[in-house]
């Protein structure tokens, strides 16, 4: 997908199968979280940009992100307007789901415990990222 602003994307169930592999289906269609300390862009910190790999929407620049050792990336704030938020009660826990504001992919969860002036931890899967 060219690097120009991402368009919406509708599609049908099978066409995101056929787009994503099969773990990136799982976290960003189905809601599921990829096992900690084994994504790709967890220790990650070189300079760029992270799109959502379902639509290359762009999600946040590098300078956001920031070590938190919990096992997956972390970034204190997203670029406007590329998320939305929404609460999460899935498995007995109350939560702020973060999804791609494009595609609505899941990305991961925001915590209100992040180590900079913004107060938040954005813990995102790696596998619903793609960095350049």
């Amino acid at each position: 997908m060219s690097k120009e602003k991402a368009k919406k994307q509708v599609k049908t169930d099978q066409e995101w199968r056929e787009l994503l592999s099969p773990e990136q289906y799982r976290v960003l269609r189905q809601k599921g979280t990829e096992y900690p300390h084994t994504g790709d862009y967890n220790l990650h910190f070189e300079k760029g940009t992270y799109y959502c790999a379902g639509c290359h929407q762009k999600i946040f620049e590098s300078e956001a992100k920031f070590k938190s050792n919990c096992g997956w990336p972390s970034f204190d704030r997203a670029v406007k307007g590329s998320v939305e938020l929404r609460k999460d009660t899935s498995f007995g826990m109350v939560r702020v789901e973060v999804i791609c504001a494009n595609c609505k992919g899941h990305l991961g969860h925001v915590f209100p415990d992040g180590p900079t002036d913004t107060g938040e931890r954005y813990c995102i899967n790696s596998v619903s990222l793609k960095f350049e």
